[in-house]
């Protein structure tokens, strides 16, 4: 009875170690491997992303940093939709960017610009596309 028991275990692993199952719901960003092809031990097949891991980036100019803030809100419209969608600001580079290459002087700060993201509560973002063009305002 052991035995059987002991091969039945077994089986069973051996079943659950070729299902794999997501850890949370997800869409497919990804498809690293197509049936057939040779995939190496501990290698993902696929990219998944979480609705709570969209986000979108933006750039703010050097003047209109000071307005913003983490845990701000933002208001996204997408491109070919009327519709904001509300997005909470969660990084603000600390690195400025330049949009030409200047010199750092008080006339050429405006051209600097500081990369911001923020990410879509999980509900808001079952509607969004990764890639998609946006227009982000700050609200007051």
């Amino acid at each position: 009875m052991d035995a059987q028991q002991s091969q039945l275990e077994k089986v069973k692993w051996s079943l659950d170690q070729k299902q794999q199952f997501a850890p949370t719901n997800a869409i497919v960003q990804d498809t690293l491997f197509r049936q057939g092809e040779w995939v190496a031990a501990g290698s993902p097949v696929l990219i998944l992303l979480p609705p709570a891991n969209l986000k979108t980036r933006f750039f703010v100019p050097e003047p209109q940093l000071s307005r913003i803030k983490i845990g701000g809100p933002v208001d996204v419209t997408i491109d070919g939709n009327t519709n904001t969608t509300p997005a909470t600001i969660n990084y603000v580079s600390t690195q400025p960017e330049y949009t030409p290459p200047v010199l750092y002087n008080e006339e050429n700060r405006a051209k600097l610009v500081f990369l911001v993201e923020a990410r879509f509560a999980a509900a808001d973002s079952a509607n969004l596309h990764p890639g998609q063009p946006v227009d982000v305002k700050l609200r007051p």
